[in-house]
């Protein structure tokens, strides 16, 4: 798919097309037809359709998620919100590699699960996320719109109003009254028709579709050797962190479509659409020269094709400015020169990273691997120098410079463009000078090079970033984006610190070098009254990437129950600098780094904690362990292969991960260990698990019969209502109040059991507004002389986010 325009990624090592790619990439240069698809989270798309858009119709095809799926759960790794969010922005750019299509979203932040399309649009901001979506249409150009989703409940709020969206943009994108202030970068855009993608999921095997329009998406192209199930499913299984690896699917594939809006195709999607050239006036040479490239193609000696294309690229570069697809099939036929010529270029930097101001050293490379007659005419540095080459690049002879640039004092540290601001509210919060990257899946590279080369009398320029690229033992040659990073960075090890009653509490700073020789002072800047010992650390870092960590001890003033902010301040060669650096590494992904200001919460309450030794038998991704241990639990990690010895009468209680059973299934080979601990006096508590047609739950530690369901409280302020008056959970050893249950975030619990044995004492019963109050989200059992806990309160987000009243909740239910 390498030689379409589906969405590259800046650290994308460079793969060179096949004869079968190159083919295809020829038999496209004849279609002008385009659909958007749009959903709202990262895996929402559908990948069996948008492969067979781009490789059997040759379709130019983009997804437009509304989120990026911050608010969702990690099955790899610990990661949480724009962090997340991060992940699954690069998960689906490593998709649209695979099945060929472009990648786009809006602004809004997924705050997670919600009910209703209503409060989606009132947390986004209606206008200001509509705005975005018509900004994707009017840029990308669609002849069709198709909605993933319906606008019927119940579904994910954030669903139904992606639909809701999709439906009014459609009208909008065409009004030029409709943000105006968008007419400066793109013009108004009339998609001919708005579709529905019929969800076929819930439906039994024998459901009439009759009527409903019809496509076979499972066809098979030989160029390729792969049938476009096939392509989906290695596009679909990119979702990682979801654990949304599926297998492959071969034969007839069907999916439904529905007319929502537009011209209503009555037995085919794009039927009454011409998508060839010859829906344009004026293309007929542009028509001509692309036919005979395509019949003339010879896969043994792709160089052979390079002058028919010179000739589709001189009848494209005829056509007006303003054609609609002229910048865009003038990108593929340059593409398919340098494909057919086996044409490699490349700049690398000598170093990752470099600090503003820096000297980097580059190499840059250029390859003709065919017989082609190439001439590399110039190389453009990053910073504006022009070097004049004028010599042909012969078969097999490497074109090799190296030159050193400098970057400018003022260069921008290297961040993803979206969270460069603080993140708070609905919508992602841009920088001016990044407002026209809006809806992009990431920026443009910190450094960039051009190469100007000529072939048969036409110049044609190449752009490409300047990479780093290493070799590692195992996995070998690796790129990544070369980045411009502060001299010093001066990272929180939790930029939430918990100070339960009052104590001293150990802040951990951890310093890294940009550069070498990096010197200087930190210090913690904090309201009045708090107190730092030391006042401040110097510091020498010797080498570029040396870390060093730095504690102070910190006291709140006597009393203190307001919520304080820290800020980390790095002094050094006369200039005060607070950034921090957040680092994501899986091997699916390039290395990624969110930079941001050193900044973090101070947040004292009171805490009494009757228990102190805690085994924790850890899921996949979540903190719990770790923020327990930060408010003076002893806290051992309990890996599964670790229950069969482990001596579990020596901790005082046992905490069990999020989705444990689901990820480690093994676990209740443990099952009569476990409940023993708790006969014989231990406290056994177990976070929620999820059960559904997809990954049915097939295994449960419980002493009693125990259901866990879909049922969830997305409202983080839902009244905390206790079913018993004298719940005795609620009055040691920390007597709760309402309060406790202020400042939760995202939602008050998930997965919540549906059905329990008499056994069961439920805690507490919530609602969302509208629905009846549900009884699953906390529930106790005496056993023997112990105790079982199964809670879907949301603990693995309220405890890094530091809300108090989690954490308070917490002990009393580990010390009951």
């Amino acid at each position: 798919m390498s030689v379409g325009i589906g969405t590259p990624a800046l650290a994308q090592a460079p793969r060179q097309p096949h004869a079968g790619e190159i083919a295809a990439g020829l038999r496209r240069l004849g279609v002008t037809g385009s659909v958007l698809y749009v959903a709202a989270h990262p895996d929402d798309e559908n990948t069996r359709f948008l492969a067979w858009l781009v490789g059997e119709r040759g379709l130019r095809a983009g997804y437009l998620s509304l989120t990026r799926g911050d608010g969702g759960q990690n099955l790899i790794g610990t990661e949480q919100d724009e962090m997340l969010g991060l992940i699954r922005t690069y998960e689906l750019l490593a998709a649209r590699r695979v099945d060929g299509a472009e990648q786009f979203f809006t602004r809004a932040r997924d705050f997670g699960y919600t009910k209703s399309a209503e409060e989606a649009l009132r947390i986004w901001g209606h206008d200001a996320v509509l705005a975005d979506v018509v900004l994707a249409i009017r840029r990308f150009q669609p002849d069709l719109i198709v909605t993933r989703f319906d606008t019927k409940p119940p579904n994910h709020g954030h669903h139904t109003a992606s639909a809701l969206l999709a439906a009014e943009a459609f009208t909008a994108a065409a009004d030029p009254k409709r943000f105006p202030e968008q007419l400066d970068l793109v013009k108004p855009w009339k998609a001919d028709r708005l579709l529905n993608n019929v969800p076929i999921w819930n439906r039994k095997p024998d459901a009439d579709m009759s009527a409903y329009l019809k496509v076979d998406v499972g066809g098979y192209d030989a160029l390729l050797g792969r049938s476009w199930g096939e392509v989906s499913a290695e596009s679909r299984s990119q979702h990682k962190s979801q654990g949304f690896g599926v297998p492959a699917e071969r034969g007839p594939l069907f999916e439904y479509f529905t007319p929502l809006d537009g011209t209503r195709p009555k037995a085919d999607v794009f039927e009454g659409l011409d998508l060839s050239w010859s829906r344009w006036k004026g293309t007929e040479a542009v028509a001509r020269a692309v036919d005979e490239a395509a019949k003339g193609f010879d896969a043994r000696a792709p160089h052979r094709t390079v002058p028919a294309l010179l000739r589709v690229h001189e009848a494209l570069s005829a056509l007006p400015d303003d054609h609609p697809w002229k910048a865009i099939k003038l990108r593929e036929t340059e593409a398919l020169v340098a494909a057919c010529s086996g044409l490699f270029l490349e700049a690398r930097a000598a170093e990752a990273v470099g600090v503003p101001g820096a000297t980097v050293k580059l190499n840059l490379f250029a390859l003709n691997r065919s017989p082609a007659a190439l001439k590399l005419v110039s190389v453009s540095l990053p910073g504006g120098e022009l070097v004049k080459v004028d010599a042909a690049l012969a078969e097999h002879a490497p074109f090799k410079l190296d030159k050193e640039v400098r970057l400018p004092e003022n260069a921008a540290i290297t961040t993803p463009y979206w969270l460069r601001k603080p993140v708070s509210g609905g919508m992602f919060a841009l920088d001016d000078a990044d407002r026209a990257l809006t809806g992009l899946p990431e920026g443009p590279s910190a450094l960039m090079a051009s190469f100007v080369y000529e072939v048969s009398g036409r110049r044609i320029t190449v752009t490409r970033p300047v990479v780093f690229v290493w070799t590692d033992p195992v996995r070998g040659e690796l790129y990544r984006a070369f980045e411009v990073v502060p001299a010093v960075t001066a990272t929180l090890e939790r930029d939430r610190v918990m100070f339960p009653n009052g104590a001293t509490q150990v802040v951990s700073v951890v310093l890294g070098a940009g550069r070498a020789e990096a010197t200087g002072k930190v210090r913690l800047e904090m309201p009045p009254g708090w107190k730092s010992e030391p006042v401040e650390h110097a510091f020498q870092l010797a080498a570029r990437g040396d870390e060093r960590t730095v504690q102070f001890k910190v006291t709140p003033p006597k009393g203190a129950t307001e919520k304080g902010r820290l800020r980390v301040v790095v002094d050094h060669g006369n200039r005060l600098d607070s950034w921090r650096v957040r680092s994501v590494g899986h091997e699916h992904l390039p290395p990624l780094a969110v930079r941001q200001a050193s900044e973090g919460t101070l947040i004292p309450f009171a805490l009494t904690t009757k228990v102190k030794r805690l085994g924790y038998i850890p899921g996949p991704g979540d903190k719990v362990a770790e923020s327990l241990a930060a408010v003076g639990y002893e806290v051992t990690v309990l890996p599964e292969e670790r229950l069969a010895s482990e001596k579990l009468e020596r901790f005082d209680a046992i905490l069990v991960g999020v989705r444990a059973f689901n990820a480690y299934p093994h676990i209740a080979v443990h099952r009569e260990k476990l409940l023993n601990y708790v006969k014989g006096g231990g406290r056994l508590v177990v976070q929620y698990n999820t059960n559904n047609r997809v990954g049915p739950l097939e295994s449960f530690v419980g002493p009693y019969p125990l259901e866990i369901g879909r049922d969830r409280v997305t409202d983080e302020t839902a009244a905390m209502v206790t079913v018993s008056a004298n719940e005795p959970l609620l009055l040691g050893p920390n007597r709760l109040t309402a309060a406790d249950f202020e400042g939760w975030v995202q939602e008050r619990g998930l997965y919540f059991a549906s059905k329990w044995d008499a056994q069961y004492r439920p805690v507490f019963a919530l609602k969302d507004a509208g629905e009846e109050p549900q009884r699953g989200s906390l529930l106790v059992a005496r056993h023997g002389k112990g105790v079982f806990v199964y809670t879907g309160l949301a603990f693995f987000r309220q405890l890094p986010a530091g809300v108090p009243g989690a954490y308070r909740l917490l002990a009393n239910i580990l010390a009951q």
